[in-house]
Parts: C-alpha cells; sequence; structure tokens
C-alpha cells in the first residue's frame, strides 16, 4: 500500500470509527428495549432495527479492512437474524453474551488495526452457540436455509442505519432507536474539535473589542489634556494683545495661528473618538452575534450525553444482583457542548451510587412491599431561562444519615457533639466532603467517599449548584442546576499589593467598604458582619503568599471589602482596591501549569498587560486553611505523629513485595505474613492499626481470616482490605458478610487506588 493510501485509510477509520459507535448505540438501545419488553409489537420493529445495524457495521468494517471486526458482525447478524425469524429467544445470559461481544468489538475499535483475532475466536463460538443451542428443533431445517442466504447484499434492504452525532441539524434526538430514524435530513458531520476551534478563534474577537475600548480609552485621557491647555492659551492672550499695542504683529499672527492649530487638532481628535466609538459599536455587535451563532452550534440535546446509561444501568445492576428500570426525560432540551463534556462524569457517578448505595436487592425490596424492579429517573428541565436542572431521582433505601454522621466524626470533620445537634439539612451536606461515604463497605464501584466531593467541584466550576433530598425507606433525589451554556467571561479587575488580578464576575457576592472598627475577633479569626452574617475576614494578597506592598492610595481607616462565593460558603477578601468590571477572555497557563493552586487562568487586558484570573473555589479552600493552620500551628508543632501500622498478608512474593513497598513509601510502618495462619498468630502478639490481606492462601485464607478478626473482641475494630482476583457477586457478598470493610479487584487495582482506601481507613 502506498503512503497516500496509507494515509486515505487512516482518515477513512476515523470516519468508520464515529459511524460504528452509531451502530454500536443502536444495538445496545434497541437490546435493552427487547429485554425489558420481549412480548410488545415494538418487538419486531425493534429486531430489525439492530439487524440491519449489525449488518450495516459489517460492511462499513470490511471496507477499512478491519476484517475482525465484520466476522463478530457476522455470528451477531446470524443471531438478530434467526429473531427475526421466530426461531431464537435470547435468555438472559444470551444478553450478557451478546454485550460482552458488543464490548468486544469496542475495544477492537481503540486498536490500531481494529483486529484481536485471540478476542475474534472467542466471541464467536460465544455467538455461534446462542443460535446452536437456541434453534427449535422443529424449524432446523428452516432456519437453515434462511442461513444459507443470509449473505445476500440488497443495496436498497440494508441502507446504512444512520443515528445522531455531533452534527448540523435542527431536527430533535431521540435517546432509543426506532424505524422511523432510519431516514434523516441531509446532515453535514464536523468533528467535534473543529468546532470547538472554530469557537475559541470566535472568542479571541473578544480581544480585539477590549483593544478597542483601551484605545478610546487612551483617546480620552489625550483629549482631557487639551482643557488645561486651553485655559493657558487664554491666559497668553492677554500678554499677546499687549504685544500687539506696542508693534509687534508678527506675534499675533503666530497667537492666531496657533490657537486656531489647537482647536481644530481638538475638534478632529473627538472626531476620530466618534468614529471610532462608532466602529466598535458595530464590530462588538458583530463579534457578539458570532459568538452566540457558534454557541448553537455546539448546543447538543442533553440524550446525546445519556446514550452510554441504559447499558451502564444494565452492567452494573446485573454485577449487584438487582434490577434496575431507568427513565429518563427531557432529553431533548439542547446544552452547551462544554457543559455536558464537564458534567458527564459527575451524572453517571450519581447514578452508579443509586444503584450501589440506593437501590435494594430484590429480596429486600419485596420485604418492604415495594416493587422488585427498582427505578431511576432522570428528568431535564428548563428552569429561569437561562438555566436547566437535572433531577436524578432512586425509589430506593433513603441516604443512611447515622451513617454519614459517624463516618464524619470518625474522619474528624466534626465533633460527637456537634454530630448530635445537626439538622438534616446540614447533615445531607455533609456527603459533599471528601472521605465521607454513608456505604462502610468499599468496593470498585463506590464507598470511597471522594465522588460526592468530586460531583460537587464540578458543578462549583460550572458556576452550578447542587441540593439533596432524601426520604429513609423511599429514595432520594439530586437536583443540580446548570447554566444552559458557558456565557462569555466578566472579571472583576482589582489591584492587591501592586499586582492586577481578576475575579469572576458570577462568584464576586457584592464589594464593600468597612471602616478598621468594623472588624471582630471570633474564635480568633477576623470577621465582619454582613447583613448581621458573620463572615471570615482574610487578606487576598496574604492567601496568594505575596509580599506586602502600599501604593499609598489606600486611605487609612477605609477597607475595600469582596465577598466571594462558592455554591453555599461565603468569605470576605481585603484588597487595596477595586479597578473595573469588563469582558474578557480566559486562557490556560499551557501543559506545564495545567493545575496551579488558586489560579484559574490568565487574560489579556486591552493594553497588553497578562493578568491572571483567581479561582474562588481555591481561594476560599486556601483562606480556610490557612486559618485553621495558623490557630493551631503551635500545636502542630510540638506533636509527631505516629506512624500507622500494616499487616499485608500475601502468599505472591511478587503481589507481596509490590503491596509493602507502595504502602512503605507513603509512609507507613509495614509487617508482611505469608498466609492467614501466619497473620493470626502475629496479630495475637502485636498491634496493627491495619489489615491488607489476599483471600486465596493456603492453610488460611482471607476470609477466614477476617472472620476471625471479627470473631476477636480486642480486633473486633481492626480495619481489613481484602485485595483479590476474586471478583464474583458471591465473593464480594462473602466478603461484606465476614466484615471486611474494602473489597479491591486485582483486575482493577492501581497504587493510588489502594492507598486512597487505606487512607480513608486509618486517615
Amino acid at each position: 500500500m502506498s503512503v497516500s493510501e496509507d494515509e486515505f485509510l487512516k482518515e477513512l477509520r476515523k470516519v468508520f470509527a464515529i459511524e460504528a459507535e452509531e451502530h454500536l448505540q443502536a444495538i445496545i438501545a434497541g437490546l435493552i428495549n427487547i429485554e425489558k419488553n420481549k412480548d410488545t409489537v415494538e418487538y419486531k420493529n425493534t429486531v430489525e432495527v439492530i439487524y440491519r445495524a449489525a449488518h450495516s457495521l459489517k460492511g462499513a468494517s470490511r471496507s477499512v479492512n478491519m476484517s475482525g471486526i465484520g466476522t463478530v458482525c457476522q455470528s451477531l447478524e446470524n443471531v438478530f437474524s434467526a429473531m427475526k425469524n421466530d426461531v431464537l429467544t435470547l435468555s438472559p445470559g444470551d444478553f450478557d453474551t451478546i454485550h460482552r461481544a458488543l464490548d468486544g468489538i469496542s475495544s477492537m475499535l481503540a486498536l490500531p488495526l481494529g483486529e484481536g483475532n485471540e478476542a475474534v475466536d472467542v466471541l464467536i463460538g460465544l455467538l455461534d452457540r446462542i443460535v446452536n443451542d437456541g434453534k427449535k428443533s422443529s424449524n432446523k431445517q428452516d432456519l437453515t436455509k434462511q442461513e444459507s442466504s443470509l449473505h445476500i447484499e440488497d443495496p436498497i434492504l440494508f441502507e446504512p442505519y444512520v443515528s445522531p452525532t455531533l452534527q448540523f441539524i435542527s431536527e430533535e434526538v431521540t435517546a432509543a432507536p426506532t424505524t422511523d430514524m432510519l431516514v434523516m435530513a441531509e446532515t453535514i458531520r464536523v468533528e467535534a474539535t473543529k468546532l470547538d476551534s472554530i469557537l475559541l478563534q470566535a472568542e479571541e474577537l473578544i480581544s480585539i473589542k477590549l483593544a478597542g475600548e483601551q484605545r478610546i480609552s487612551e483617546l480620552d485621557d489625550i483629549l482631557t489634556l487639551f482643557g488645561p491647555w486651553k485655559k493657558e492659551w487664554e491666559k497668553s492672550a492677554v500678554n499677546a494683545r499687549d504685544s500687539v499695542k506696542r508693534g509687534h504683529k508678527e506675534s499675533e499672527a503666530l497667537f492666531d495661528w496657533s490657537y486656531s492649530r489647537l482647536l481644530d487638532f481638538e475638534a478632529r481628535l473627538k472626531d476620530l473618538r466618534k468614529a471610532l466609538q462608532s466602529d466598535l459599536r458595530s464590530n462588538g455587535m458583530l463579534v457578539d452575534r458570532l459568538l452566540e451563532g457558534t454557541k448553537t452550534v455546539l448546543m447538543l440535546p442533553f440524550s446525546t450525553l445519556l446514550t452510554a446509561l441504559p447499558k451502564m444501568v444494565r452492567d452494573i445492576s446485573r454485577q449487584e444482583n438487582k434490577e434496575v428500570d431507568l427513565v429518563v426525560s427531557g432529553g431533548e432540551i439542547k446544552v452547551d457542548k462544554r457543559i455536558l463534556e464537564r458534567i458527564k462524569d459527575p451524572l453517571l457517578h450519581l447514578v452508579r451510587n443509586s444503584i450501589d448505595h440506593g437501590i435494594e436487592k430484590m429480596d429486600s425490596r419485596l420485604a418492604n412491599n415495594k416493587p422488585s424492579v427498582g427505578t431511576i429517573a432522570i428528568s431535564i428541565a428548563q428552569v429561569e431561562g437561562t438555566k436547566i436542572q437535572v433531577q436524578i431521582t432512586d425509589d430506593g433505601s433513603g441516604i443512611d444519615l447515622d451513617r454519614v454522621l459517624g463516618n464524619s466524626v470518625k474522619r474528624g470533620l466534626l465533633s460527637e457533639e456537634a454530630a448530635n445537634v445537626l439538622d438534616e439539612c446540614s447533615a445531607l451536606q455533609l456527603i459533599f466532603q471528601s472521605g465521607v461515604s454513608s456505604n462502610d463497605f468499599i468496593t470498585d464501584i463506590s464507598g470511597h467517599g471522594l465522588g460526592m466531593a468530586i460531583v460537587k467541584e464540578a458543578v462549583d466550576k460550572l458556576d452550578g449548584s447542587i441540593s439533596t433530598e432524601t426520604f429513609k425507606g423511599k429514595g432520594t433525589t439530586f437536583k443540580i442546576c446548570l447554566p444552559v451554556t458557558l456565557a462569555t467571561f466578566r472579571g472583576i479587575l482589582v489591584r492587591e499589593y501592586g499586582h492586577i488580578f481578576t475575579l469572576p464576575t458570577s462568584s464576586v457576592e457584592r464589594v464593600i467598604r468597612i471602616r478598621k472598627d468594623e472588624v471582630r475577633s471570633i474564635e480568633n479569626r477576623e470577621a465582619v458582619a454582613v447583613e448581621g452574617v458573620p463572615l471570615s475576614l482574610v487578606r487576598l494578597g496574604a492567601v496568594l503568599g505575596l509580599d506586602r506592598v502600599t501604593d499609598g492610595s489606600e486611605e487609612r481607616n477605609l477597607i475595600t471589602v469582596a465577598i466571594l462565593k462558592s455554591g453555599q460558603k461565603r468569605m470576605a477578601f481585603a484588597i487595596d482596591k477595586l479597578l473595573n468590571e469588563q469582558e474578557i477572555l480566559i486562557k490556560g497557563l499551557g501543559k506545564q501549569l495545567v493545575r496551579v493552586r488558586n489560579i484559574a487562568g490568565a487574560t489579556v487586558l486591552g493594553s497588553g498587560q497578562v493578568v491572571l484570573v483567581l479561582n474562588v473555589i481555591d481561594l476560599i479552600r486556601s483562606a480556610t486553611r490557612a486559618a485553621k493552620t495558623s490557630s493551631t500551628f503551635s500545636l502542630a508543632a510540638k506533636t509527631v505523629a505516629k506512624r500507622k501500622t500494616v499487616l499485608v498478608v500475601e502468599d505472591s512474593v511478587t503481589s507481596r513485595t509490590l503491596f509493602k513497598n507502595i504502602l512503605i513509601s507513603a509512609g507507613f510502618d509495614v509487617h508482611t505474613a505469608v498466609d492467614g495462619m501466619e497473620a493470626w498468630i502475629m496479630l495475637r502478639e502485636k498491634s496493627f492499626d491495619l489489615v491488607v490481606s489476599d483471600v486465596e492462601m493456603p492453610r488460611m485464607n482471607g476470609f477466614d481470616l477476617t472472620a476471625k478478626i471479627r470473631g476477636e473482641t480486642k480486633l473486633a475494630e481492626l480495619p481489613v482490605i481484602l485485595v483479590t482476583s476474586l471478583v464474583s457477586k458471591e465473593d464480594r457478598e462473602r466478603g461484606v458478610d465476614v466484615g471486611a470493610d474494602a473489597y479491591i479487584a486485582k483486575s482493577s487495582f492501581d497504587q493510588s487506588n489502594l492507598l486512597e482506601v487505606v487512607r480513608r481507613l486509618v486517615g
């Protein structure tokens, strides 16, 4: 193959990857619909849709030399053909196998050549077994005839299925495929990265607006100089006339000519300013319309974010031995693509939490007179014109607030006395604190206590809000309010310690001036009352670690204070001077400075000066941390923390050495045992803060070791983490039954995951 042909094939495969994803989503949505509604009138239509999608995917894959995918699709087509002809009814295990095959195709799409022959052979064998085992004995001969004609290509019958993607399209997009979607209006497919690039270039035009405003401001400064200048000329007029009386006519002529030129110069500058203002107004309107138009192109139906949810809900619910229905409404509402990208992971986490923490298992639901199948409902609605509300509701057991409070006390986030008087609303806010979980048992899915904190942070960064309602035994609702689009960024320029910074306007509640005698000390911290509510008061420059510099403009008895907000948190920051508010274009700091504490990015003013944009979420955290550190510094200096002691129980020398090195590097004192029996002897002789154990070991396995630990009074509260290759539901449930605090699968093991769990349990 020539270089040009090779490059062409690469480009063709990029297009194929998008098309393949569409076909896979169509098949997945159809399968889930069939699995839940096997006897509906839509069954035949849905089978036809997934059959055509498999056929189109097979043909497209072969056209780009991805024969492995094409071969698996052929076997899928055989399964769907048998379903079409009523000679095959899928069992729950068959659905699992088909979903496994679809996952395999997704994995092959990520490979350079889309191959993976070993996986292909396994998948083909599993799919062919479905057809062979599921044939009705009375129709075997007819089915064989039908299969013999399966490879006949009909370009009209097998026209490729088209499902929604990122397109220039005005029609609403539905989440599940139907036969009506087989024919769609003409569209143009555009790569999302190209649209992002166009938007970024359009946003760069903001700099031109700012530069124009700066030039007018500079012109105004020049015009102000004419006032004193003309006054001085007028004063000189008297002297000039005296000179004329003494016969100096040349001086009078020179004076008249100069003064005339001065007035002419002033008039021309005023005309120029007027023209510049008119041009700036016209160009500004064009820039604003271009930005809004570009953003409209990037407005996508919320349903594009939800395409992966039905399969995820199915897979996790089956893994947890639960039955869950997913109901979605309002998916047609359009939202800025960038917001969808940033809210995707938080939304997926909330749904996973609903399945793992909320929805009960079937026997428990039936015992409480609830339907055997749980429900998770996601609704999207437009509110307040420029905002949307995303509501995630489950009909599960609700959040165990007693457990949340207990974990919060254990983590040192509040005292037992405070926990006893905390109201329900405040207690619910604790779930958004890092390290707090309502699940005492840690798995690969949940229980780490970090997910909700990450959800809250993501919502805050989008200038949104999140609230929670829960009812014991009835379920939980999360409400997320988000902007429909990322509005043009406006910032407030402030000067502090000789530096200029930008604060996001949306995060500045107000700017006030107070007298110094209004500052009070509350619990050794400075505070100021705003509308009767005391707020912590900190110096912005001190939080940023700047050296104090004064420019002489500060009034002795007055302090300028900016009240900043992040979600429900508010704090007062003292600054030297408020400059002005303006539209700005925020830019990143580059790959080398992806994440800098307290800094969100930078912007270039119309004057060309580069100014840092401050991260208000970080600022409030840093200010809170600094206040806590200063009040407890002397105590901390005198206290030397005792290293936690961990016992690692593992018969594999490789795994034992790996775990030991990871924990030692993290500052733990580590001891090892080769099996459960040796560990049990060591536990009787020495005190440990934590046990990390394998399950499959000689003499005494990890389950038995955990059970013995829980049966011993003095060891009953000792945290135990099981790290094992056993990942079935039964093994996980046995881990819960014997009393393990966490269950980590070796197949998904990574260093940060282990350390995260260890620190969650022992601090």
